[in-house]
């Protein structure tokens, strides 16, 4: 029995969530650009948002942009240059300091946002739900740690690495190759789908609308207005 839940979980339920996540995502899109925001409470309460919200993005951005390459560069593409088990450590210490940070955060903003009871009335469920299951997720990312430390030879991070690419490229196999992970490794995989799952009714939506093309926009002409001259 087990070995079918684990087949759903890893081997069907990734493409559940990425068809959630990509369909539902263009469909709220289409259908509620109203409600294609951020939501910002800045107004309520600035202080504790501006600390919260910079730690959460700095290291959100930080933990999203290692995983996407750590799991999804093919080894034979590094390993010429590290050793698994140096890159495994290298991932352990700077995603270690980027997870709390990140966990400070997000704490920070979760503190704020159920107990400051003005905020907490102009949040909807999706909005507590999502910050919850982003705070767990921290904590089983951290927990995944000490677990990564012992298995330093990078037996660990190849499997999840595999399992990732595979999944990504439409290839079989990719459910026996977590089967014998640690329970923190495979609680983490089953949660981040789940957010992929989530993303499309949350206001985690914003993220599509990164204003990357304001790098690389036209210098904006300003003229300064003259004081208009007394007429004769």
């Amino acid at each position: 029995m087990m070995q079918y839940v684990e087949h759903f979980l890893f081997g069907i339920y990734p493409y559940i969530g990425l068809s959630v996540f990509l369909i539902g995502s263009l469909v709220r899109f289409e259908r509620g650009q109203y409600t294609w925001r951020s939501g910002s409470s800045q107004m309520l309460r600035a202080r504790q948002l501006r600390w919260g919200s910079n730690l959460f993005h700095i290291g959100i951005l930080f933990l999203f942009f290692g995983h996407f390459v750590g799991l999804l560069t093919p080894h034979w593409l590094y390993e010429h240059f590290i050793t698994a088990g140096a890159k495994q450590m290298v991932a352990v210490v700077s995603g270690g300091t980027a997870g709390t940070i990140c966990f400070i955060g997000l704490t920070m903003l979760l503190h704020r946002r159920l107990t400051d009871p003005r905020i907490r009335a102009t949040s909807s469920p999706m909005d507590i739900t999502i910050l919850l299951v982003l705070w767990l997720q921290l904590v089983l990312g951290l927990v995944t740690l000490p677990f990564s430390v012992q298995h330093s030879d990078g037996g660990t991070m190849l499997a999840l690495s595999e399992w990732a690419q595979r999944i990504v490229t439409f290839r079989g196999g990719a459910a026996e190759l977590v089967a014998n992970v640690d329970w923190p490794f495979k609680l983490h995989l089953v949660l981040g789908i789940t957010i992929f799952v989530l993303f499309p009714f949350s206001r985690l939506v914003h993220i599509w609308s990164v204003p990357v093309g304001y790098v690389f926009r036209s210098y904006q002409v300003v003229r300064r207005r003259s004081p208009a001259r007394p007429t004769l």
